[in-house]
């Protein structure tokens, strides 16, 4: 259900249309898939949300932010899985059960999140802040990859676990894009099952 590129249309009079980070989103990733991340502006986003710049820039510090959504959150949801796995369950486990719930949207969610990856993994421009936002996501899979082995962080097993990680998901995500009769949960499942014989090898 996607949104035309122009304005939205007017609320009622006395009534304003509540500002979420969501909405923003929502009504950014719209304008990406209609025009194009390089043909849509921030004033472009700002005036189809119904809000002037300055309230987009103190939700979203950039353009390329925008596409991210609530990414932090998220972030805060995967350390929240994690850190409530009990130490019985093997490594490899753990990861793939995390990779797979932390992926699960129901219907109406599945075909917007179709639209936000399809623009985040397409889009030249946002290539290298994308790398920024991995980031953030390697550092909750490397920081339980540590715990769990008794290592710090940054050494070399859980930087791997978190790198490998990182790939898995993307190579599913290129997969589910490409291909419509493949579901999201079976594209994840399937590239980890890959990888796992390392996993369980090494742990």
């Amino acid at each position: 259900m996607q949104r035309g590129p122009g304005p939205s249309p007017r609320t009622r009079a006395g009534r304003r249309r509540s500002t979420t980070p969501d909405h923003i989103s929502d009504v950014a990733i719209d304008l990406f898939t209609a025009r194009g991340f390089g043909e849509v502006s921030v004033d472009d986003v700002a005036q189809a949300a119904g809000i002037a710049r300055r309230t987009l820039f103190r939700y979203y510090g950039s353009k390329n932010a925008l596409p991210w959504g609530a990414f932090d959150d998220h972030l805060q949801t995967l350390r929240a899985l994690l850190d409530h796995v009990d130490d019985a369950v093997p490594l490899g486990d753990a990861l793939r059960d995390a990779l797979l719930t932390f992926n699960t949207f129901d219907e109406l969610e599945t075909a917007r999140h179709r639209q936000r990856m399809r623009v985040i993994l397409e889009t030249a421009e946002l290539q290298a802040y994308s790398m920024t936002m991995y980031a953030g996501w390697r550092a909750v899979i490397a920081e339980f990859v540590a715990e769990r082995t008794g290592t710090p962080a940054s050494a070399l097993g859980p930087q791997t676990v978190a790198w490998t990680m990182l790939g898995v998901a993307l190579s599913a995500y290129e997969r589910w894009l490409a291909d419509d009769s493949v579901s999201l949960p079976q594209a994840l499942g399937d590239a980890f099952d890959v990888v796992r014989g390392g996993f369980d090898a090494a742990f």
